[in-house]
This record gives C-alpha cells, structure tokens and sequence, in this order.
C-alpha cells in the first residue's frame, strides 16, 4: 500500500495544544486569524476499520497564524460516538458507509429512537456568536474556538429531521442561516429551514416519494436551487436493509436530473427544469443575470465517485480517481429552457472563491480546487488548481509525492482584485511522512511558504479561516 494512503486515512495517535511550527519562506504580515479544518481523526476503533473517506470519528485542526509565526492545536471532536468508540474500543454508530449494527430488531427499533452518529466531522461554520462543526446529521457539535472543545449540541431542527447539508448559507447581516433538510418517511420532504439564534422555522417544503442524496444545493438573490439527482433510496430500506446508509441509495439515470428553483420570497416552487442525469456534491456559486439564472457546480456523469472513496479501492491504486467538471447551468424561468456549459477542462472537487466579495455575483471569475494530475494517475487528490473563468485558464500547484487538500482563500484587507490574497492548504507529503501548511500567492499560484506540521494530518475535507476580528 502506497505510504501516503497508509498515513491520510489510519490513526492519529497524538493531540497537540498551541505548539510552535518551523515555517520554510515567509508568511505575509497581514494574515492574522486561524484556519480550522475538520474531517476524520481515524479510521480505526480497535480492531475494527472504517470502510469509506466519508466515515471516522471527528477530528479539529487549527492553525493559528500571528506576527509571522504558527502555532498548531488538534482534537477529537467531543460527541457520543466518539466517547463511546473510547470505553467499548468498537464501532458504534453507524456512518456513511460502516454500520455496527446488523440485528434486525436493533434496525427496527430506529424507527422510534433512531440512533444517529453526532461524529460532525465535514465542515465548519460560524454563526450566532457559535462556532459549529458540521455533519450530516442534523445535530452540529458546537466548539470553543480557543481550545477545540465541545461545548454543546446545535440542533437546526427538532422535528425528527434524519439528514442535512454540510453546506448551509449563512447572511452574516442578518445573523440567518439556511440550510436544506430531509425527512424520510411514507411521504418523504425536503424541507429548507431558516435558523436565527435558537429558533428554527420552514421556508419551503417539496414532497418526495424517493428522496435523493443532496450533499449541497444552491443560493442566488431571490432564488434557491435545489438539484435532485438520480441517485434515489426508497426509505424503509435504510431501516431494514441491514445495509450501511449510503448503499440504500441506487442509480436510476432513467429519472434524470430535476432542478427545483424556488422562491426565496415566498417559498414557493417558480418551475423545476429538468435535464440529464449527473451526480455533484458541490454547488459553487449561483447568480442572476439579465433574467437569466445561472448555476455552477462540480458535475459527475455518474455516481461512481461515491464507490471510488471506498477505502480497499483507494488504497488498491488499480484505478485513477475520476474527476469532476466545473461546468455553468444558465436556466431561463420563463422559457424554461436549460443550457451546459463547461468551464475548464480539468477534473477538480472541494472548490474554494472569494466568498465574502463575490457570493451570488456575476462578476465572480476564480475559483481554487483541489484537482487530479492528469499524468500521475493517482488514486487520490494530489494538485491545487487556479480557474479563470473570464480566460478559461487554469494554474497548477503540483508536486510529486505531495496530496493537498481543499484551498481555502484569504482575502487581503482592502483589496481591489479579486485574486488578491493567499490560498492556504494541508498537504499531506508522503515522503516526509508528515503534512505541512501550504501558503500560495493567490494571483501567481507562487509558494509563499510551507509550515511543518509535527504529524501526518488526515486526508480531511473541508475548514474556514477565521479572522482575529472576529
């Protein structure tokens, strides 16, 4: 097995407080804040293993940049499933793709206690004066920002909600929240929310007999855009199949893709636009334009990514990753109509913007993902690229032997272009057999500087970058 792979999804076996980092370059003066990142801390409880990228208990990441130096602290998110993980030594909640449980009565009596993992381990969020890790579930985990450790449950909803999005939008004017949450049932919903402090109320509601797996969905100025994939489960079997989560699903390309475009106003349902069947995890930006709405993401002709995260398949390199496409729905409400267009020909995923300037603008132009050496053919994400969408060019950080993950862009205070900043990412470097903080100039693509981190940290998914001001 490749060394990397063995490192990025195995055991982290130490967790460190505000420790002191060797930093190789030079940091520029105006960063100052912490980039907090998530995602697995293991793969392991015992002698049991996770099965998929997307299991794991939780783990906390912060680097805290000041005066050009670094300092780094790691936890195990504080939750159930990883106290219990600790006094019995096996897994036992069920997760995206590895479930303990396979006693059929122990499935059926979900149906009045369900028993969903708390393991918050995909993204991070600020809101309400909280600081939130976020799952798929609808219980985020709140954290103290200073030392990483849990502090509490946030709840978007109470009503028996059995999954969400990793991926809320949050009007920091306004202190809102909006997020997208499913219901499985006889009559399943999909159901947006909008959270303000402790109150939670609907904004939308669709009915659905055959939910799909939605790991995001879209947000422009008046309107939200919610993208039904085919990939559909029929709900009782996630009860009764004896089957992890995930692989309740099925691929069913006859029923195509459906674009819901709902009103933001009044909730209501403007059209829905249907077009061919794909699959995404990840909505990029939406945005309106001369009566026209128009729609980015990263698009999959198929489901197959999910099955490629699978662990043995990884780690068995007998097939490259397959890539997504960053490809521009422009969808006209009055006509009805729907055109694809491809915005760069390189195979990208976890997508990062100038999020604070440009969300739901038009005039946004560069995008940061991680992405796929076309000629390493690696099993794994293993290059940073820059998109100009205005150019249709791409720049590439690539090296070999190095894995990085998702680029988080830092504005520069009081910038005037929109690639002025720096892009900040964790690579993991197989041959040093530790990750380091990668800082690039955000306009040339150009190393500023590498920050040795004292451990392999795990190949995880997605962090924030939160100011001192904040």
């Amino acid at each position: 097995m490749r060394k990397a792979y063995e490192m990025g999804f195995g055991k982290t076996s130490s967790e460190y407080e505000n420790v002191s980092l060797d930093i190789q370059g030079k940091i520029p003066p105006w960063i100052e804040g912490e980039l907090i990142r998530n995602g697995p801390g293991t793969f392991r409880v015992g002698d049991e293993h996770y099965r998929h990228w997307f299991d794991g208990l939780a783990m906390l990441h912060k680097f805290s940049i000041k005066g050009g130096k670094v300092g780094y602290t790691n936890r195990f998110l504080g939750c159930k499933a990883y106290d219990q993980a600790l006094q019995t030594g096996r897994i036992s909640f069920s997760e995206f793709a590895t479930d303990p449980c396979d006693k059929l009565f122990h499935r059926i009596k979900t149906l009045f206690r369900p028993k969903l993992t708390d393991s918050a381990k995909v993204n991070v969020a600020h809101f309400d004066s909280r600081y939130l890790a976020l799952g798929e579930t609808p219980m985020q985990i709140e954290f103290d920002r200073k030392t990483l450790e849990s502090c509490g449950v946030y709840q978007y909803d109470r009503n028996n909600m059995h999954v969400t999005t990793v991926h809320p939008h949050i009007d920091t004017r306004r202190g809102e929240l909006y997020n997208l949450v499913i219901r499985f049932g006889r009559k399943s919903t999909y159901q947006l929310i909008r959270s303000k402090g402790h109150t939670t109320e609907p904004v939308a509601r669709i009915r659905t007999t055959h939910p799909a797996y939605i790991h995001s969905f879209g947000s422009s100025p008046n309107y939200f855009i919610l993208a039904e994939y085919p990939l559909r489960v029929y709900p009782l079997n996630i009860l009764l199949s004896g089957k992890p989560f995930i692989e309740n699903y099925r691929w069913q390309p006859e029923k195509g893709t459906l674009f819901y475009i709902i009103s933001r106003q009044n909730g209501k349902t403007v059209c829905h636009l249907e077009t061919e069947p794909f699959f995404a995890f990840h909505h990029v930006n939406a945005f309106e334009k001369e009566d026209k709405l128009f729609v980015d993401l990263i698009k999959y002709p198929t489901a197959e990514i999910i099955e490629s995260f699978y662990l043995d398949k990884i780690k068995s390199e007998k097939k490259p990753l397959p890539g997504g496409r960053l490809v521009r729905f422009a969808m006209d409400l009055l006509t009805g109509k729907l055109k694809e267009y491809a915005l760069s020909d390189e195979d990208v995923e976890l997508m990062r913007f100038d999020h604070e300037r440009f969300n739901m603008s038009p005039d946004y132009n560069i995008v940061y993902t991680t992405g796929l050496n076309k000629n390493a053919g690696n099993s794994f994400y293993d290059q940073l690229t820059k998109i100009d969408l205005s150019l249709g060019s791409s720049k590439i950080w690539y090296q070999k032997g190095c894995f990085p993950g998702e680029p988080v862009f830092v504005g520069k205070p009081g910038r005037t272009k929109e690639d002025e900043g720096v892009v900040i990412s964790v690579v993991l470097d197989e041959n040093a057999g530790r990750s380091f903080l990668l800082i690039l100039d955000a306009e040339t693509f150009s190393e500023l500087a590498r920050v040795n981190a004292p451990h392999a940290i795990l190949f995880g998914y997605h962090g924030e970058f939160f100011q001192d001001t904040e």
